[in-house]
């Protein structure tokens, strides 16, 4: 059985989607990040960086933890042998888009995302962070023109990707509307991907 550590995120709900999309056995241990549930010394025994999402998976009668979105990707999709190719070129593929996400998309977003809450407004910060996050929505468009998903066939890229795609289009469309039909191969993608009963389950938890 294996314990999730999440919350309502699109880093959450990236691990979310995972232990569904690949049939895993698990507990909900809801992590509310608005009450510092993330601070409590009983989490930061299972990621001390306090972040969600983590897992503890039990091997063998051991205790394994594993933290960070990507490294939680990455261990599920070979434990269970899904969603990660097993040929190095499509392997290659698919890890570099779910780092890309990783390193690029999420971060850019969150940080337009916090600096556009502030009451007073950073306008260097928000350009900054938007003029970012659409070079990325453009490089994530041209990879899906002419292809369903990002590594050939659904993979832990995609799912690495959507919660932020479709959560950051959203959001940062309220304040600029234009983005809703600036970037068609991905409003396709996503519209591709929605309907995944695994998607939908995992973009629920945890039950509100």
């Amino acid at each position: 059985m294996i314990e999730l550590y999440t919350w309502g995120t699109p880093n959450g709900q990236k691990a979310n989607i995972m232990v569904e999309e690949v049939g895993a056995e698990y507990v909900v241990k809801p992590i509310d990040i608005g009450k510092g549930d993330q601070k409590t010394s009983e989490f930061l025994a299972v990621n001390p960086n306090a972040r969600i999402p983590a897992i503890v998976d039990e091997v063998d009668g051991k205790r394994v933890r594993v933290f960070e979105s990507g490294a939680i990707l990455v261990y599920l999709a070979e434990k269970f042998g899904k969603l990660l190719p097993k040929t190095p070129a499509e392997r290659a593929e698919v890890l570099g888009w779910t780092f890309w996400q990783i390193g690029g998309l999420g971060p850019m977003i969150g940080q337009w995302g916090f600096f556009s809450r502030q009451e007073e407004k950073n306008e260097g910060a928000l350009k900054r962070y938007f003029d970012e996050s659409v070079r990325l929505f453009d490089v994530l468009d041209q990879r899906l023109k002419g292809r369903e998903y990002l590594g050939g066939e659904y993979s832990i890229a995609d799912i690495a990707c959507y919660p932020w795609a479709k959560g950051g289009l959203s959001f940062m469309g309220q304040a600029h509307p234009e983005l809703a039909r600036r970037f068609p191969a991905v409003n396709e993608w996503i519209a591709r991907i929605d309907p995944r009963p695994a998607v939908k389950k995992g973009m629920s938890i945890p039950a509100k």
